[in-house]
């Protein structure tokens, strides 16, 4: 049941924040390992990102990689969520009060982000590579040319394998790992905070609504590089050998993206993962901590 709470909290969410998703990735590929000025520039920012798209290939495109995302929103945060639960309940990250510990928090935030992580990217790399694709007039990055998530699964696995469904999972450790513990740390100390300064209630729907907001600006600082350089290592196109034909890993890909196009590289499309992250994080955890109160009520009404 904690699994599918977290899954069906995730899968709501997602719904509302993938057309942010797809602008991110079109943002975050632009330029890619060119320096500043020596590029075309398709997407200026959000709402052109937006008007871009819709304009080239109609709006329908702007839902880009749903299905993917909903199946990696599903595994990823129903494992993740579903996990994290159970330390919660446990008590063995928590004080006497119900408070939990700083560094519980975050081992187990970024623990449970991990193993997520690495179990739905598959998901992720269909996800990212078919939002990548654009037409010829707005086209950045690589261009895998599926037809469709069916498509895109049996041309991955023909041409390297099911464990090419897995190319690029290390990059998801750090991203996920990262974002992971930011979010569960920030909103858990916030609801923590608000309740101790008598507030609100610690379960209530306000604490919640601050919580969230709160650790969606804390999820977008620590996780943008980590975001840009798992995009660029997801949407890379392979040789016949499947190796990737731009980076070997994370370490090269970090390298070259520092000498060409420097530090802001790694904050290409900070606006847009804000606005995708901010709003999926906020209405992911209200539906979480919502869900988890009915089905609470649901087990005291039928026991």
């Amino acid at each position: 049941m904690d699994f599918l709470i977290g899954a069906t909290a995730a899968c709501g969410a997602v719904v509302f924040t993938n057309p942010f998703d797809v602008l991110k990735t079109r943002m975050q590929l632009q330029g890619e390992l060119k320096s500043r000025g020596q590029y075309a520039v398709f997407y200026k920012n959000i709402p052109h990102a937006a008007v871009s798209i819709a304009k080239a290939e109609g709006l329908r495109s702007l839902q880009k990689g749903l299905l993917p995302a909903l199946g990696y929103q599903f595994i990823m945060n129903g494992t993740r969520f579903g996990l994290y639960k159970r330390i919660l309940d446990s008590g063995i990250i928590s004080h006497a009060d119900g408070s939990v510990t700083t560094v519980g928090c975050v081992a187990a935030g970024a623990t449970c982000g991990m193993i997520a992580g690495f179990t739905g990217s598959p998901f992720y790399l269909v996800k990212t590579q078919l939002q990548s694709q654009a037409s010829s007039s707005i086209a950045v990055g690589y261009q895998h040319e599926h037809r469709g998530v069916i498509s895109a699964f049996s041309t991955i696995i023909r041409q390297e394998g099911v464990v090419g469904l897995w190319r690029g999972a290390t990059t998801s450790l750090p991203r996920v790992g990262t974002g992971s513990a930011a979010q569960l740390f920030s909103f858990s100390k916030s609801k923590d905070w608000l309740h101790s300064l008598e507030v609100v209630e610690r379960d209530s729907w306000q604490s919640t609504l601050v919580g969230a907001m709160l650790s969606g600006i804390v999820i977008v600082s620590c996780m943008c590089p980590f975001d840009v350089i798992a995009t660029r290592l997801y949407n890379q196109g392979v040789d016949k050998h499947g190796k990737g034909v731009l980076y070997s890993g994370i370490v090269d890909c970090t390298l070259k993206m520092l000498k060409t196009e420097g530090v802001r590289g790694f904050y290409k499309g900070w606006s847009a993962i804000y606005f995708r992250i901010g709003p999926h994080s906020f209405l992911n955890l209200v539906f979480w901590d919502s869900l988890h109160r009915l089905y609470d009520q649901f087990k005291k009404t039928s026991s």
